[in-house]
């Protein structure tokens, strides 16, 4: 079988793949490794025998595949997040960042722990896979390839307390400070995140003054988060627009969450015993898929629905989420909009949009491949560094760079960049067990040369001490001097991870979104400030 195995790379990479998706779904005590699995079970299979090792490419590609998806679904977060909060919230997570890199380097020299090993340490503990695959790229280009076992093994043995030790941070800080994640996803709802279902509501209007101002200019005054659909007056029903003027005696079907559905209600008039949303006479209502690439990337307000169809968007679904839309929401390729209007024009507003499952199963190539290209060519370019030294952006740097630049465009004419929201989470998870599959094969003997050795435990207890420091750090630092809300915080603890596992338990804790504007909001940054300070560990530290 072994054999068989060394002679069919490919059979072996699907075995791989097979076994750790399994594994890692297995909760103990809560906790799973997840996809991380897979590099377990590459590394088992290559300390069984040297030969199980898969060709380089494989590593490679996944790589690469990889970090662009990952760049090109977190660019408008990462330059959105560039106000006073966002660059407040990258400054705490670089500190954090230089704060675990200047640790990493105290234990390195004082217990006698080469270059190569304290950077893959670095990156293990902090969970950075891209890390890791700069470490490996820059050994092979410096004609280095014999150390490029090292890096991997000490990444591997950090890697599962840089995991479990920031959750139990998280554990232990939210119970010490007794946070209400409610009370601040209350206070933080216009990040539109807060988890709270949009429902409808119909009021019929009595306050006596509300003919003195249109709609947009009520929603301008009193700031209230909920989008006004249909109103009837009389027999006569038809859908809101920013400058209709409604008057007592109207009812107003309104969209939102629950809470401030009540609020804008009660500041209305009173609770209208008519269900306008499901009167269909007149007015249908359709959930449509958003494939036409000439929509994607475009504002609503300039897409025109009302003065072209008399339509109007109540709701945007992406993902397992619906956001209650504004004239500013940009619509991407996967979403599902909710649109009301009359039942002769719903097949139009749905050519309109695309409506095309089918389309957005398929990828468009020539802007994935070129914006690879782009990404590789930039990841070759050299970058001096201060004592004769070049850096290169490399497999991992370069496309995500890239990526991140080009999905703040959205699109460059007729290009559209991002993918749809389905086909970047496949392409994201496919690359990244491409990656921890080729790299575990081809890791695991000297993995398991090193823990037979015994120099394993000193690794693990230097990877236990760089992950607790850094994350204890940044949650004292954030909530109790920054005043950071939780919610919010525990998102950056795990962006500065930059650790799918940790945002998943931060979501699980706080019964909402909002950790996920938090990651988005330092995640780029703080992979490429990893990539860099790991290869400036391998560069400065003795080998």
């Amino acid at each position: 079988m072994l054999q068989i195995l060394a002679g069919n790379p490919l059979l072996l990479l699907f075995i791989v793949a097979a076994l750790g998706y399994p594994l890692g779904r297995i909760r103990v005590a809560g906790f799973n490794l997840g996809v991380a699995a897979v590099l377990f079970v590459g590394l088992g299979m290559g300390a069984i025998d040297p030969s199980l090792r898969l060709p380089d490419l494989v590593y490679q590609l996944g790589l690469v595949i990889f970090v662009y998806t990952v760049g090109l679904a977190s660019g408008p977060g990462f330059f959105a997040s560039f106000g006073r909060r966002g660059l407040r919230d990258n400054l705490l997570v670089l500190s954090a960042l230089l704060f675990a890199a200047g640790l990493t380097t105290v234990l390195a020299l004082g217990l006698d722990i080469p270059g190569p090993f304290a950077a893959g340490l670095f990156a293990g503990g902090l969970t950075n896979t891209p890390a890791l695959a700069g470490l490996v790229e820059t050994l092979q280009q410096s004609g280095r390839a014999a150390l490029d076992n090292q890096p991997v093994v000490a990444y591997s043995i950090a890697y599962p307390v840089g995991v479990v030790g920031v959750i139990l941070a998280i554990f232990i800080a939210q119970r010490l400070w007794r946070v209400d994640y409610r009370k601040e996803a209350r206070a933080l709802r216009d990040l539109g995140a807060s988890g709270e279902r949009l429902d409808a509501a119909t009021v019929r209007i009595t306050r006596p003054d509300m003919a003195e101002r249109s709609v947009q200019a009520w929603l301008e005054r009193e700031r209230w988060h909920v989008l006004f659909a249909r109103f009837r007056r009389g027999d006569a029903l038809d859908l809101v627009h920013g400058d209709t003027v409604l008057r007592p005696g109207d009812d107003v079907t309104l969209v939102g969450a629950a809470e401030d559905l009540e609020a804008v209600v009660r500041a209305l008039g009173e609770p209208s015993p008519e269900h306008l949303e499901f009167d269909r006479a007149r007015l249908d209502v359709r959930r449509i898929f958003v494939s036409r690439p000439e929509v994607a990337g475009r504002a609503l307000r300039d897409l025109g629905l009302l003065e072209r169809f008399g339509a109007l968007v109540t709701r945007v679904r992406r993902g397992d989420s619906d956001l209650l839309p504004s004239g500013g929401t940009r619509l991407e390729l996967g979403d599902r909009v909710r649109v009301v209007t009359r039942r002769d024009r719903m097949d139009a507003v749905g050519r309109f949009f695309g409506d095309s499952y089918r389309t957005l199963s398929e990828i468009d190539v020539l802007p994935f491949g070129l914006g690879i290209a782009l990404g590789l060519a930039l990841g070759l370019v050299p970058w001096p560094l201060p004592g004769g030294l070049t850096f290169r952006l490399g497999f991992a740097g370069g496309p995500l760079v890239v990526a991140l630049t080009l999905s703040a465009l959205r699109r460059t004419g007729p290009i559209v960049w991002q993918p749809p929201y389905s086909a970047n989470l496949t392409l994201r998870q496919l690359g990244l067990v491409l990656f921890l599959a080729g790299i575990g094969t081809r890791s695991g003997h000297a993995f398991a040369t090193t823990l037979a050795a015994g120099g394993g435990l000193r690794l693990f207890l230097a990877g236990a001490l760089v992950t607790c420091a850094s994350a204890l750090a940044t949650l004292v630092i954030g909530s109790r001097l920054l005043r950071i809300p939780m919610s919010l915080l525990i998102g950056m603890l795990s962006g500065q991870q930059t650790q799918p596992a940790v945002l998943g338990f931060a979501n699980e804790q706080t019964g909402n979104d909002l950790p996920n504007v938090g990651y988005a909001t330092v995640f780029p940054l703080a992979t490429i400030v990893k990539i860099l300070l790991a290869q400036v560990l391998l560069l400065a530290l003795p080998h």
